[in-house]
């Protein structure tokens, strides 16, 4: 690409390094507060704002949930199948694109910058790579890794060609390291969710922390001998904060594989479901506090911590502060890991599948109260119509429903309240600093599963149930829009295309790079036909006795959550005291608005940033496209915008040339409903003068 020399001074700009009002990492900053001292745009003049430009990838569609980061008048982007991007941040306009030739899928949140205020640097995940790109030209830097990437594959002790193992939140920088986590899949085989450090000039591994430990590592005890060989995950797929001046990296985990039956991992299993607070030189443990233990729920740590300030017991204490898919907000010492609010240990059920042993204890926040409610009941069934009301009861009547943490049994259907996808998700929280609020949206409704008996075999539905149904489902249908039904394919899609999918992963589905050729044939001739007669070369499938049947949301008849609304909230929440400032629903249907029915809240997916000018922004729901600010004191509805696509991702704020833009990359990734998904990063800003 020739660029002009304006276009060029442009582009060299990111290498003077981040300015006070830019956005130079995911979350805004290492503290991850998702804060701006901005205030042009406030509360007297939000509902002004106005389209100032937008940008269409032309590359849809898809879900990358990218929040963008902004340096040096560079807005950096990437598109719905992770080409890496690089606008003008005052008018869109394109200035390079770097495509590695990969077509990525599924959720890529954002890219990674550093700069020693010589060079400069910007890391971009494609699939298991990650490449460094010079922020100037777009160029890979050869000298990084092997030709300018490096594979997270490899250095795990295991055969890289059958790991999947894929950078779906960003890492994060201390010093000249560059720290990354990863997402792998929910059930074995699964490698092992090492925290890596690498750097940033050479891409040669620095450090490597075992989240499985190894023999004579801290935690060892608390898995099977040897578990570290043969089980996976326990892996930090949310993203991280760093106290650059503790030096301590602070990595949330999620679940060991397999996500819902243990038998194979008896034990708290540290450091799985753990908030881990690492010497970010070194990635030697400082400490840690491990949120569920043995965890059979799939309840990870679902989005990076926020590195806050907040008074306590009459002076300032510098904290973290973790949310949780259960609803529950963990605060503790940065440095010493103390709670500042005090935890309590509650006995829970035993689980009742052979081979299963659920941990006696859970260790829970008293303060602040949950932001998602805990226990589905009769009185909390949707009344939206009689019919509604009639089916959501006959099913309520077949369901376990006892609170948290209660094991899935294999002869009925257990009630997760709030359900798989939190809670809290991976949009992240936001923190005012100058109020000691976070922000926190959350999903508000119950999904249900079980357990099945797994009889072995070799056949081609066995080789689905083993690998797919967990998230599909035993009868394919899924749990859209976040898991697809695959009985749609049928008649869409053809078998190659489909073997293609489940060799390579998509959306939020890992690869299974190691199925046999004959497995991936007969997986795919399954999802498409039904049939399940055994293949000349298919391999008998190892699995454990009891396995997962998948996501089912609990839904009326109409395909409404069944139970009463909020189902969707936006709550704020002062970590000085422990209470809520307020609480919102957050989105609505339009189809029920329609009807009368408003402010029911829906799901959502993608976080808050809150700033100086006295306002909340978020986009995230799903199905009313609308992005709104509030203002943070009250939680009144200050302005909104229907946007092209669902805003399923976090947006950020700057300013360039002495206007504040706000900016949310809209795809619709998780739209539904049949909604439109593209890929449009939309900036908006007051009237130019």
């Amino acid at each position: 690409m020739i660029l002009s020399r304006c276009i060029l001074l442009a582009a060299l700009a990111p290498l003077v390094g981040a300015a006070a009002h830019d956005w130079p990492a995911y979350g805004g900053g290492p503290a991850d507060i998702r804060y701006s001292d901005l205030r042009q745009v406030n509360r007297s003049n939000v509902k002004q704002l106005r389209v100032a430009w937008s940008y269409d990838t032309a590359d849809g569609p898809g879900d990358p949930q990218t929040q963008p980061i902004m340096v040096g008048n560079v807005l950096f982007g990437l598109t719905p199948r992770h080409k890496a991007i690089a606008l003008d941040a005052a008018t869109g306009k394109l200035l390079w694109s770097f495509d590695s030739g990969i077509a990525g899928r599924g959720a890529n949140r954002s890219l990674v910058y550093w700069t020693d205020g010589r060079q400069a640097r910007l890391f971009a995940a494609v699939q298991s790579f990650v490449y460094a790109i010079d922020p100037r030209t777009g160029k890979a830097a050869a000298e990084f890794g092997k030709d300018g990437r490096i594979d997270l594959r490899e250095g795990l002790g295991r055969d890289p060609e059958k790991q999947s193992i894929v950078l779906t939140s960003p890492g994060i920088i201390y010093k000249d390291l560059l720290i990354v986590g990863g997402r792998t899949p929910e059930a074995l085989p699964s490698p092992t969710g090492d925290i890596r450090a690498f750097d940033v000039r050479t891409g040669k591994l620095r450090w490597s922390f075992h989240t499985i430990p190894h023999p004579g590592e801290f935690g060892y005890d608390s898995w099977p001998k040897d578990a570290w060989t043969y089980t996976g995950s326990a892996n930090n797929w949310c993203g991280m904060a760093v106290d650059a001046r503790r030096g301590i990296v602070y990595v949330p985990t999620g679940s060991a594989a397999s996500d819902f039956y243990g038998a194979d991992r008896v034990g708290d299993d540290l450091f799985a479901n753990t908030l881990l607070a690492l010497r970010a030189d070194t990635g030697e443990r400082v400490w840690h506090f491990q949120g569920v233990r043995h965890d059979i729920w799939d309840r990870d740590f679902p989005s990076p911590p926020s590195l806050v300030t907040v008074r306590h017991d009459g002076k300032l204490v510098d904290a973290v502060a973790q949310t949780s898919k259960q609803g529950w907000v963990y605060l503790f010492d940065r440095a010493t890991g103390k709670p500042l609010f005090p935890l309590e240990s509650r006995r829970y059920p035993a689980s009742t599948v052979p081979g299963e042993v659920a941990a006696e204890t859970q260790v829970l926040p008293v303060r602040p109260a949950p932001y998602a409610r805990q226990r589905l009941t009769e009185d909390l069934l949707t009344n939206r119509t009689p019919e509604a009301h009639a089916s959501a009861l006959e099913q309520f009547r077949k369901l376990q429903s006892d609170g948290q943490f209660v094991p899935l049994r294999v002869d009925q259907e257990t009630v997760i309240f709030p359900g798989f996808d939190g809670g809290a998700e991976w949009g992240g929280s936001a923190f005012d600093p100058e109020t000691g609020r976070l922000y926190v949206n959350a999903n508000d409704l119950p999904w249900t599963s079980s357990l099945a008996e797994d009889h072995g075999g070799s056949s081609p539905r066995h080789t689905y149930q083993t690998h797919c149904a967990d998230c599909h489902g035993d009868d394919l249908s899924g749990a859209p829009p976040q898991i697809p039904s695959l009985l749609a394919l049928r008649g869409r899609r053809t078998a190659p295309e489909i073997a293609t999918v489940i060799r390579q992963g998509a959306g939020r589905m890992p690869a299974f790079p190691n199925l046999s050729p004959a497995d991936v044939r007969a997986t795919a001739q399954y999802v498409l036909s039904g049939e399940s007669k055994e293949l000349d070369g298919a391999e008998p499938q190892a699995a454990a006795k009891y396995r997962f049947t998948g996501y089912h949301k609990f839904l009326d008849p109409d395909g409404y959550p069944a139970v009463v609304p909020p189902w969707g909230t936006l709550n704020a929440i002062d970590l000085n005291t422990g209470e809520y400032a307020w609480k919102i629903p957050l989105g609505e249907y339009p189809a029920l608005v329609a009807q009368g029915l408003k402010d029911t809240g829906s799901e959502n997916y993608g976080g808050p940033i809150v700033t100086a000018g006295g306002l909340v922004f978020i986009a995230a729901t799903n199905f009313d496209r609308k992005f709104r600010a509030f203002d943070k004191a009250t939680g009144k509805l200050l302005w909104e915008t229907t946007l092209p696509f669902a805003g399923n991702a976090t947006p950020i704020t700057y300013e360039v040339n002495g206007r504040q833009y706000v900016v949310i990359f809209a795809t619709g990734g998780k739209a539904g409903r049949g909604g439109p998904s593209g890929g449009t990063y939309v900036a908006f800003a007051l009237p130019a003068r």
